[in-house]
């Protein structure tokens, strides 16, 4: 897969089969739009493009709401789209200017002269130009005008997309980690940089790598203990040209923690993860943490001893759920 940081760095292409948005989590229900893209590709000797945005127009044309939450961050978005097998991806900044095109300039512009579009992969429900006032309807009244052909993706696919977003936000939010991870395709994920933090963890027989997320609007899974599976990453420097996958230097697996720890302090919410027979610094490293099973919601502990008590069972229970033990 190619990477594009903007349009202009995109040469028009002679047979583009594009689809367009922001795919979010590139879960199941995208995962089925993408294999009519690629089918489209293939029948008619193209190349698959899949044109979406970086912010999330959300957060420019609605920057009083802050109640966007997002399952996968850029970095992990573009390791997803590779891997389902996308040929160009072109990361368009989002901006007021870019939202305000008339519908047909959108695509004469950035569909026809930019990108080079013979055949456009969309649903009946997209929306583009200002005021989203383009629709289907527009693709289609100007197909033939500016030579290219319209595949619908079908009504069920896209409420598919709807539903599966839906429903992997609704059990993150519950801690069905499970659900979600059924919902997506792969094990949910988060990925940060491994700060300082005060140490408990150590002092009790449990370090912590304490995660700082990469994405401020990344959607955090319920509060409590998680099996996990931790890789150290390089991080991802998203740039013009072919992607580079990131190869982990290794997966380690242990157990993560999201919660404001009552039992200590009660006031910030943190990530924890503690890291099976592991004892390397890794301040400063990324981690990307894979989420597999939920252990059990956080809660308080009248004494440290009771917190410690219950941090080896919950250990057990993880390391069973990982089958590192019976």
């Amino acid at each position: 897969m190619k990477i594009y940081k903007n349009l202009e760095d995109f040469s028009p292409l002679n047979n583009a089969v594009v689809t367009i948005g922001t795919f979010d989590g590139v879960h199941v229900g995208h995962q089925k739009i993408l294999s009519t893209l690629k089918e489209c590709a293939k029948e008619n000797g193209g190349e698959t493009v899949l044109l979406t945005f970086f912010p999330h127009p959300r957060l420019i044309l609605h920057p009083e709401d802050d109640s966007l939450r997002l399952i996968s961050d850029i970095e992990e978005k573009v390791q997803l789209l590779a891997e389902a097998g996308i040929d160009h991806l072109i990361i368009t900044p989002f901006t007021r200017d870019f939202s305000n095109q008339s519908p047909e300039e959108y695509i004469r512009e950035v569909l026809v002269d930019r990108i080079g579009t013979k055949k456009i992969v969309i649903g009946y429900d997209h929306h583009f130009g200002k005021d989203r006032s383009g629709s289907l309807n527009d693709l289609l009244d100007h197909a033939e005008i500016y030579g290219y052909t319209v595949e619908e993706i079908p009504e069920q696919d896209i409420n598919d997309v709807a539903v599966s977003s839906t429903k992997i936000r609704e059990a993150l939010i519950k801690g069905d980690i499970d659900a979600a991870n059924r919902y997506l395709g792969y094990p949910f994920q988060l990925t940060g940089q491994v700060i300082r933090g005060n140490q408990l963890g150590r002092n009790i027989g449990y370090p912590t790598a304490n995660l700082q997320v990469h994405e401020n609007h990344k959607l955090i899974p319920a509060y409590g203990i998680y099996a996990v599976e931790a890789a150290i990453i390089e991080p991802i420097a998203i740039k013009t040209g072919p992607y580079v996958p990131t190869v982990p230097e290794r997966v380690l697996k242990g157990m993560g923690y999201i919660g404001t720890r009552p039992a200590i302090d009660g006031v910030s919410r943190s990530i924890e993860i503690h890291l099976f027979d592991f004892k390397e610094d890794i301040y400063g490293k990324t981690l990307r943490v894979k989420f597999l099973h939920f252990v059990r919601h956080d809660q308080w502990f009248e004494t440290m001893q009771e917190l410690i008590d219950q941090m080896a069972v919950d250990e057990k229970k993880a390391r069973k759920l990982l089958k590192m033990e019976e």
